[in-house]
Order: structure tokens, then sequence, then C-alpha cells
């Protein structure tokens, strides 16, 4: 007689246990499949409305951090701008100091003294206008008073000293 092996018999004993856990998953498997089969449509529309639950706060999810990144890239948008509106506005005080001066080098008269020289052409034209009408009751005299002309040469030197000088402030 042959002695029993225990490798064997443990070896057996380990299939046969493997056989009963296959055997019982299977069983398992046939018992699912077969309730679905039951309460198919139940589970079915329950799978379904969760699915939608899902679906809405993923939907959600994704609107609020749409809406975050379009609230950071309109700020972003907006610094640029501001910092791009800086930037012209100090290349365009500089190209206008820049133009000033050179102006002024040239002896060109900036727009304050044209402007006051515009209001004593206009006040000399006024007066002229107030002559002629006064001068229809007596004849006009032909020459100008020394005294006259002094105070019209020391009126027009003021503007031709500053035309030449310039200022620096415009």
């Amino acid at each position: 007689m042959e002695k029993p092996n225990p490798k064997n018999e443990e070896a057996t004993a380990a299939a046969d246990r493997i056989k009963d856990s296959a055997q019982q998953i299977w069983l398992a498997g046939l018992g699912a499949f077969a309730k679905m089969q039951q309460e198919g449509s139940k589970a079915f529309e329950a799978l379904v409305k969760d699915g939608a639950g899902v679906q809405k706060k993923t939907q959600r999810a994704a609107e609020e951090t749409l809406a975050q990144a379009q609230a950071r890239m309109a700020g972003l948008a907006s610094e640029f701008g501001t910092k791009a509106a800086g930037g012209w506005g100090k290349l365009e005080t500089i190209f206008e100091d820049r133009v000033a001066r050179a102006l002024d080098k040239l002896g060109t008269p900036s727009a304050e003294q044209m402007a006051a020289l515009q209001a004593r052409v206009e006040a000399l034209e006024a007066q002229l206008r107030r002559s002629d009408t006064a001068g229809h009751a007596s004849p006009r005299p032909a020459r100008k008073t020394a005294a006259r002309k002094s105070s019209d040469a020391a009126a027009a030197k003021p503007l031709r000293r500053r035309a030449t000088r310039g200022s620096s402030g415009t």
C-alpha cells in the first residue's frame, strides 16, 4: 500500500476550494442577472436619474470654473489696457515736450504768445474801425504822433523778446 502523500491532499483540497469559489462567483452573477431581469426597468430608471444628477453637478462646476476664468481674463484685459494707455500717455507727453523744445529753439512763438498777438490784432482792428467811423466827421491824421509810435513799439517788444528766447514751459 502506498502511503498517502500530504502534498497531494493539500493540492486537491486547494483545487476543491477554488472550484467552490468559482462556482459561488458564477451563481452570484446568475443571481444578479436574474434580479436585473426582474427589476430591470426600475434599476435602469434609477441609474438614469443618478446620471442626470451627476451631469447637472458637473455642468454647474464647469460653468462656475468658466465664469471664474472669464472674470480673470476680463481683469487681465482691463489691467493690460490701463497699462497700455498709461504708456501711450507718457509717450505722448515726451513727444509733445520734445516738439515744444524744438519749436522754442527755432524761435517759434508758443500758443499763448500767438493768442496774445491775436488779441492785440483784434483790439487794433476794433480801434481802427472806431476811428474810421469817427473819421468821417473829421479828416484822419496822415501821420502818427511820436508818442503813439513809441507806445506801440514798447508793447510789441516783450512779444518779440519772448519769441526769440521762448519759454520752455510749452
